[in-house]
C-alpha cells in the first residue's frame, strides 16, 4: 500500500469516528475502548475549556477504511498526565517562549502504558506508525505549538519513534506479577518471613473494625453504588488535586457502556457504604485507577487496594495488577519497580537539543532507582 492510498485527518471528538473500527486497532486494553475516550468527552470530563481539547488522528484508505489512529488533545496545561514537564514549560518562557498549548497524545487523567500509535490487522505497521506521528508533527508546525508529546506508550512504540527523532523519558510504577499462583496463600509463601507476617498483620487490622469488602462487577454495579463511589472519588480529588477531574456522569456512563471492564471493591461498615475502589480489567490485567472513603481506618487502603485486587487477579488468572502511579511503599506489598516510557519532540531544535541533553541524565537516574528500589524486593532469594 503506497502512502498516495491513505489520508489523515483530525476529529474533534471520538465519537465521529466508528466505535466499531477504533476497537478493531488495539487488543481490548480498557482505556483505549472507544467507550472509555467517549465518555470523558460525552459527559464533559474532557472539553475545550477544561485544557483537553480532543484533536484525534486518524488514517483512512480513499473508501473510507480506518487504517490507523491516535487519541490526542490540544493541552492548555500539563495536569492529568503523570509526565510532569511543569520545569520544561518554566525553562522555554525563560528563553522568551511559549510552551502551552501544546499536542498530547495520552488518555487523560490514567497513568497506564499501552498502545498510541493504534494500526489495523494486516495495514502496513510501519508506514502508519510513521504517518500518525508525522501528522502529530505537522500538526504542532501549522498550529505553532511548542511540541508533540506521548505519554505511557508501548517500549515498541518508543523504539519505531525514536528513530525518527523523538526523545525518550522514562519513569517508574510498581506493578504486582501473578508467578503461577493457586490462592492468596501461595503469593505469601513467595515472601520473606518479616514481610509475611507484616501483610497478615495489615490484613487483620483492616478488617478488625467489621467491614465487609465486596466485589462488585458489570450491569451488577447500580446508579446507588455509583453515588457512593462518587462521593468517595470526590473527598480523595479535592485533597490530591483540589478538584476532581471527573464528573458524577462519567461513571454511569462506563457503567452503562463497558460493565465488563470495570471491578468495584465496596467496603461497607454496618450496612453503609464508606470506603471503595475502581479497577478496570482485561483479558491479562486488572488495573487499580481510584480509591476514596468517607472513615478512616487502618490500612483499609492497602487491603482493599492492594490485597483485594492481588486475591482477584489470582483467582481470574490474570498475570499482573497495575496499583496507579508512584508510590514506592507498594514494594513491601508486593509491588515490584517497572519502567514506563513516554517521547516528545519540540518545534524549536535548539530547545529539542537541550531536552535531549537533560533526558539523558534523567533515564541514568531513574535506571538506578529501579536497581536501588529492587534490592528492597519483599520476594525471598532464590
Amino acid at each position: 500500500m503506497s502512502g498516495t492510498d491513505i489520508h489523515l485527518s483530525i476529529h474533534d471528538r471520538i465519537s465521529s469516528l466508528s466505535a466499531k473500527e477504533w476497537d478493531a486497532l488495539h487488543d481490548g486494553h480498557p482505556f483505549l475502548r472507544h467507550a472509555f475516550l467517549d465518555a470523558l468527552e460525552q459527559s464533559g470530563s474532557v472539553h475545550a475549556e477544561s485544557g483537553w481539547h480532543p484533536n484525534h488522528l486518524a488514517i483512512h484508505t480513499s473508501d473510507g477504511q480506518l487504517l490507523g489512529a491516535m487519541p490526542a488533545y490540544l493541552k492548555g496545561h500539563s495536569y492529568g498526565e503523570y509526565v510532569f514537564d511543569q520545569h520544561w514549560a518554566d525553562a522555554l518562557q525563560r528563553a522568551g517562549g511559549r510552551y502551552y498549548p501544546k499536542l498530547q497524545s495520552a488518555v487523560p487523567f490514567t497513568p497506564v502504558t499501552g498502545q498510541r500509535l493504534l494500526v489495523a490487522k494486516g495495514a502496513d505497521q510501519d508506514l502508519i506508525r510513521r504517518q500518525l506521528l508525522e501528522g502529530g508533527r505537522s500538526f504542532v508546525r501549522d498550529h505553532g505549538l511548542s511540541g508533540f508529546h506521548l505519554n505511557f506508550l508501548t517500549e515498541e512504540e518508543a523504539c519505531f519513534a525514536d528513530n525518527i527523532d523523538f526523545l525518550i523519558r522514562t519513569d517508574q510504577q510498581f506493578h504486582w506479577q501473578n508467578k503461577g499462583y493457586g490462592s492468596f496463600d501461595d503469593f505469601l509463601a513467595s515472601l520473606s518471613s518479616r514481610k509475611r507476617k507484616q501483610i497478615n498483620k495489615e490484613r487483620r487490622q483492616a478488617q478488625k473494625s467489621g467491614i465487609i469488602i465486596t466485589a462488585v462487577e458489570g450491569p451488577d454495579i447500580t446508579e446507588a453504588d455509583w453515588d457512593s463511589f462518587f462521593s468517595f472519588y470526590l473527598d480523595t480529588s479535592n485533597r490530591k488535586w483540589g478538584r476532581p477531574y471527573l464528573n458524577r456522569e462519567f461513571f454511569s456512563q462506563i457503567g452503562q457502556t463497558m460493565p465488563d471492564g470495570i471491578v468495584l471493591f465496596m467496603c461497607h461498615k454496618d450496612g453503609k457504604a464508606v470506603a471503595g475502589a475502581l479497577n478496570f480489567k482485561d483479558k491479562d490485567t486488572l488495573y487499580g485507577r481510584y480509591w476514596g472513603a468517607v472513615e478512616h481506618h487502618p490500612f483499609l487502603h492497602f487491603e482493599t487496594c492492594y490485597y483485594r485486587a492481588i486475591d482477584y487477579g489470582i483467582a481470574h488468572g490474570l498475570s499482573k495488577v497495575e496499583a496507579g502511579a508512584q508510590g514506592p511503599h507498594k514494594i513491601a506489598r508486593g509491588y515490584i519497580p517497572v519502567k514506563t516510557t513516554s517521547v516528545h519532540w519540540m518545534a524549536d531544535d535548539g530547545f529539542h537539543h537541550a531536552v535531549r541533553r537533560y533526558l539523558q541524565s534523567e533515564r541514568e537516574d531513574v535506571d538506578d532507582a529501579i536497581k536501588m528500589l529492587s534490592r528492597h524486593s519483599p520476594y525471598r532469594k532464590g
